[in-house]
């Protein structure tokens, strides 16, 4: 198998004997103008366009499978070079929501092929783990959503299938490229970048000493030990009060607002005393609090909770003065929920 030439930052190429401006004029095609071919690259000598074809590979996936939703969100199957697949969802903005303007998309990408960590409510991690994601087959992600869909991506969130944080080396050189100014990226400002972890307390301190300005989102779905660990083991590896100081040291470091993202399962993680809790975590972090109702997972026994329970869960927090957010469902009907498409495809393969 080549090599995939986004796994390479533009400095990197090896263009044997051609002049090093010929590396802007290449990047200015890929990011510029999306271009999927070097055959299409028609201001480089024609022999140098054969001798990349022959010392790289340009597309690090192709599209397996796409469900569009009613609210025009999108899920995208995208098979790998080596028989993989992973997942993206293209989300359009809620109007109002969080700064959001209509017109704005966001993108939800995978950093990984499955997942180690097993949250028992999550569908990325019920085939396991099978390997970490070049950079260019995250960087991928986005281009090839753009192409399909014709739209600008605005925001990235690493919230799909895979732990981000347990990727951290390739994560960030694809995220260099994504926050580069054309031509030598697609110029994603850090702003509107999110890293979502399910609670990696080393790789939060790793993260906050990183002068990169990245925004950073803790799935915590537990505001107490007793039902985090019941539902992510991670919470064994590193309990709360761990993770908790973690993100202190982060938000005092980059000065910026965490986001808790708190799933919401009946009968789980739903009582109003846990709502109390998560209320004590928010003020700690001066956080805010995205509370999502659960996607069911076909095989899985967890089911969201009723809507007055939902109602009166975000009451507690806002009552007391947080910001709390209950997410307006986005692509319900696409089975958007991490990993559920790709373990659709590999049942049917």
């Amino acid at each position: 198998m080549k090599p995939l030439l986004l796994d390479q930052a533009p400095e990197a190429w090896d263009l044997g004997e051609a002049p090093a401006y010929r590396r802007r004029q290449i990047a200015e095609w890929i990011f510029g103008r999306r271009v999927t071919a070097f055959g299409q690259m028609s201001n480089l000598p024609a022999a140098l366009r054969h001798d990349l074809a022959a010392r790289y590979d340009l597309e690090p996936l192709a599209l397996a499978r796409r469900q569009g939703s009613a609210d025009t969100t999108r899920k995208y199957l995208w098979a790998l070079r080596a028989g993989d697949f992973v997942e993206s969802v293209l989300i359009p903005a809620n109007p109002g929501i969080d700064g959001d303007r209509a017109g704005r998309w966001t993108l939800c990408v995978s950093s990984q092929v499955g997942c180690a960590y097993g949250c028992k409510f999550c569908a990325s991690g019920l085939d396991g783990w099978k390997r970490h994601l070049t950079p260019g087959e995250i960087i991928g992600q986005v281009l090839a959503a753009e192409a399909d869909s014709g739209v600008r991506v605005d925001n990235l969130v690493f919230m799909g299938m895979g732990e981000p944080l347990a990727n951290y080396a390739q994560l960030m050189t694809a995220l260099d490229r994504l926050n580069a100014p054309s031509p030598s990226g697609l110029g994603i400002g850090a702003r509107h970048v999110t890293i979502s972890t399910s609670g990696l307390a080393p790789q939060i301190r790793r993260l906050a000493d990183d002068p990169r300005q990245f925004r950073l989102a803790i799935s915590l779905h537990g505001a107490t030990d007793p039902v985090r660990e019941r539902i992510m083991p991670i919470n064994r590896r590193f309990p709360l009060a761990e993770l908790l100081a973690a993100c202190e040291a982060y938000q005092r470091r980059k000065r910026k607002m965490i986001t808790l993202e708190y799933i919401l399962i009946d009968g789980i993680n739903d009582e109003l005393t846990e709502a109390h809790t998560l209320v004590r975590h928010a003020r700690r972090l001066h956080a805010k609090v995205n509370l999502i109702p659960y996607n069911t997972v076909e095989g899985l026994e967890w089911r969201r909770p009723p809507r007055e329970r939902i109602r009166a869960f975000a009451e507690v927090l806002q009552r007391a003065g947080v910001t709390a957010t209950v997410r307006l469902e986005k692509g319900h009907d696409i089975d958007a929920a991490c990993g559920q498409l790709r373990l659709k495809e590999k049942a049917v393969a």
